[in-house]
């Protein structure tokens, strides 16, 4: 079981790592629904843990059809992110029609076959996730995961979405399916037992108060450590 957690710092992410997280999501602006991350942080971040850290690749929150402008920028950003050192990032593109940008995927991957991708939740927007997740078969060669919360506005109302297509996954042996958006210590038991995903992605409720302008909550960590451990 792999559990992932959101930073937006090097202290958040040596504390997550102390605390148990296998993998490290990082963000800046996370009120904005996250976005990238400085590079003087993601070199911090990168030079501090041991564990995996994708890096959030998100140049704006309005919405997630990017302009030739903003296309500039992601790849310039994606080349620093690699010079860096890193080589996982978080990213999703939609056409108009709400569709898989597949022209921009096979862009960031020509970029380096090294990249390991999780689409994001720009997967909760297309129209048909069942028909996205075929769409994505095509990269998982570099896209290993996406995050989403099977359309729905968290994880315990789309937890029988991200059932079928945590057996789409397994069945096709393509992206994995990561969970997340309303995840804590309290219901994971209960969503797992529907989802059986191998993989969950925890955001404010593993925050003292359930605020990111707060640190951990060791408690609440453990609890989600207990799961893991069951």
């Amino acid at each position: 079981m792999i559990i992932e957690v959101i930073v937006q710092n090097k202290e958040e992410a040596m504390e997550a790592e102390r605390l148990g997280a296998d993998r490290l999501e990082l963000v800046s602006a996370i009120e904005e629904g996250g976005l990238t991350p400085s590079f003087g942080t993601i070199k911090q971040v990168l030079g501090s843990v041991s564990i995996p850290v994708q890096i959030m690749i998100r140049p704006h929150s309005y919405h997630f059809e990017y302009t030739e402008s903003d296309l500039d920028t992601i790849y310039d950003d994606i080349k620093k992110v690699l010079d860096l050192g890193g080589t996982g990032i978080v990213f999703g593109a939609l056409n108009k029609d709400k569709m898989i940008n597949q022209e921009v995927l096979r862009d960031i991957i020509n970029i380096s076959a090294k990249l390991d991708i999780t689409f994001h939740r720009a997967f909760d927007e297309v129209p048909s996730q069942e028909k996205a997740y075929h769409t994505l078969l095509e990269f998982k060669q570099n896209v290993r995961r996406i995050l989403t919360s099977g359309g729905e506005a968290d994880c315990e109302a789309g937890k029988y979405n991200l059932k079928k297509l945590v057996k789409l996954s397994k069945k096709y042996e393509g992206p994995q399916i990561l969970p997340g958006a309303g995840l804590s210590g309290n219901n994971i038991k209960m969503i797992h037992q529907t989802v059986g995903a191998d993989q969950y992605h925890f955001g404010k409720a593993v925050r003292k108060e359930n605020s990111f302008a707060n640190g951990f909550d060791e408690q609440e960590f453990g609890e989600i450590r207990k799961f893991k451990l069951m």
